[in-house]
């Protein structure tokens, strides 16, 4: 069969069985790999040209570690925070261990055991990232400290890429010279000098034109891969590294956008590949085995992440949702198995049964994300054991507060500023155990406790409240808030945030005095700005002076605009 006829069909299999995954709501990964179990010998047959199509997916795992680099800025550890940097290794030890433990009690060697146990640690960033765009939960504490520790478990998982694949082009650890490992380590350094001195130049000149920059970035990127596969170290490593030195540009967002879409294809067709190269001979010995590693995913994953952040001080229901995070393996676990096989360190059998509980996990715990708020209340009295007893250090006395600020933030920190002002007495909630800390370090009266929390809400008195403003975006809060606050004092003013007309409207039946919503805030504010100022240049300058010494001031106090949502 000619191989455009070839992949024709099979991305034509692709479309109609991606198309089945979206109206199940499960990520297309799944229709992926799912097309290669179709399309292999096993059902239609149509695989023929697997030399070339494994040339496609080998430049679509080099591109996927090359966008990697480009988001693995030098300074995110430093970004990513303490609970997600202590999650994310907590989990990845303690997780490769027990799975470690598992695979030995199943009979599998040494080697397989390290192999399965290293590919359940990792979790898919990119599934992920887009469930949480998709609920809108990117913001969220939860959303914030799981973006965190997926960043940390991408790191990891390209050590352990970069070990594999070493042995894909070498024949072990003696493969290596010391004239080889003086080359590549003069080729890194040469790399890093080249990015600080060099690319920045360049890529100012390349960035005059679209065509030009998109063009350079994929140069750079495979002639890097090309270069280390040469020397005797591995196209993926070299695409990391070409990423990495790029992640400092200025454009970077733009490469990763542009590239974006040419990876998506090449890595379509690893997955493709994958499927189409599952063993189902021995299917029955793999099933019982690949339901216990489902289940340690989809409930032990969780599990240790609930232990790590309740142990850390957080509460039990930031700890469930991120939990359910964690709850599948990545496509860089199938990668690593992958690599594995190439290798000859393990047979396509494991390599099928990973495949399978990538499966199970990846179309499990994108139902357990996306309904997690309506799982949380049926266990939630169960969760109580992962909640730190001691509390922390915060106000003794609850009960003669005038204004309460739920949600200390962005927002929440100019609130304060105002209330301030009005010379009452003041009370921030706020879940999360870091911002408590810090308020109580400001002398700021300050309370540890869930919004969405009834019983935490009696402990408040709010009948004596003249005020109450709530920064959290969760609807479901706000309306709990502004129902309890107006049962116990119908005079209180309670303004709330929105992000839906919908929602705005009904809490505004409910009894909200005002409802903020930032994405119409802005407009209307620069339409009086318009108003006030009409075309007077030196108005709009001090306009901007005050603005530019008031982000100077959030920067100052740690707070970052939000950025705008994108798949990474």
């Amino acid at each position: 069969m000619d191989v455009f006829i070839e992949l024709s069909l099979i991305i034509a299999v692709t479309v109609l069985v991606s198309g089945l995954m979206r109206l199940l709501k499960q990520p297309l990964i799944i229709g992926y790999i799912f097309s290669g179990i179709i399309v292999s010998p096993y059902f239609l047959n149509i695989v023929k040209s697997t030399e070339t199509i494994s040339i496609f997916s080998q430049i679509g795992v080099t591109f996927l570690l090359f966008m990697v680099g480009i988001s693995l800025s030098p300074k995110v550890i430093k970004d990513v925070g303490k609970v997600s940097l202590v999650t994310g290794i907590g989990q990845i030890v303690f997780t490769s261990l027990i799975g470690f433990l598992i695979s030995n009690l199943l009979g599998f060697s040494l080697i397989v055991s390290g192999y399965i146990a290293v590919a359940l640690t990792f979790s898919s960033t990119i599934i992920i990232m887009k469930l949480l765009s998709d609920k809108k939960d990117t913001e969220k504490l939860y959303g914030k400290i799981s973006i965190g520790f997926l960043l940390v478990q991408d790191i990891f998982a390209i050590i352990f890429l970069m070990i594999i694949s070493s042995f894909a082009s070498n024949t072990g650890a003696g493969g290596f010279s010391i004239q080889s490992v003086i080359l590549i380590l003069a080729v890194i350094v040469g790399v890093v000098l080249a990015s600080i001195f060099v690319l920045p130049k360049l890529s100012k000149f390349f960035a005059q034109s679209q065509e030009f920059l998109f063009l350079f970035s994929i140069g750079w990127g495979l002639g890097l891969a090309a270069l280390f596969h040469y020397i005797g170290f591995s196209m993926e490593v070299g695409a990391l590294i070409a990423g990495v030195a790029l992640s400092v540009s200025p454009f970077h967002y733009e490469i990763s956008s542009k590239l974006r879409p040419l990876r998506d294809f090449f890595i379509i067709l690893f997955f493709i590949l994958l499927g189409s190269q599952m063993q189902f001979g021995n299917i029955g010995q793999l099933i019982i085995p690949a339901i216990i590693f489902s289940l340690f995913v989809l409930i032990g994953n969780p599990l240790v992440v609930m232990v790590l952040m309740g142990a850390m001080g957080y509460k039990k229901k930031v700890g469930f949702q991120a939990g359910f995070t964690v709850a599948q393996i990545s496509e860089f676990s199938l990668i690593l198995i992958t690599l594995g096989y190439s290798v000859g360190h393990i047979s396509a059998e494991i390599l099928s049964l990973v495949t399978i509980v990538g499966l199970i996990t990846i179309s499990g715990s994108t139902y357990l994300i996306t309904y997690s708020d309506k799982i949380y209340p049926h266990l939630s009295k169960y969760l109580k054991i992962f909640e730190r007893k001691k509390l922390l250090k915060t106000s003794k006395d609850f009960k003669n507060y005038n204004l309460i600020l739920f949600g200390y933030n962005r927002i929440g920190h100019d609130l304060l500023e105002s209330f301030k002002k009005l010379n009452k007495k003041v009370l921030v909630v706020d879940y999360n155990p870091d911002t408590i800390s810090k308020l109580t370090e400001m002398g700021i009266d300050c309370r540890y406790g869930d919004a969405d929390d009834e019983e935490f809400l009696n402990e408040l008195n709010l009948e004596s409240v003249e005020m109450a403003v709530s920064t959290i975006p969760e609807f479901e809060t706000n309306l709990l808030l502004v129902s309890r606050i107006k049962q116990e004092n119908k005079d209180a003013i309670v303004i709330v945030i929105s992000h839906s007309i919908n929602e705005t409207n009904q809490l505004y039946d409910l009894g909200a005095t005002y409802v903020i919503m930032p994405h119409f805030l802005g407009g209307s504010h620069a339409s009086k700005m318009i108003d006030n100022y009409k075309l007077d240049l030196n108005k709009f300058l001090k306009e901007k002076d005050r603005h530019i010494k008031y982000l100077k001031d959030k920067k100052e106090a740690g707070h970052e605009h939000p950025k705008p949502e994108k798949d990474r």
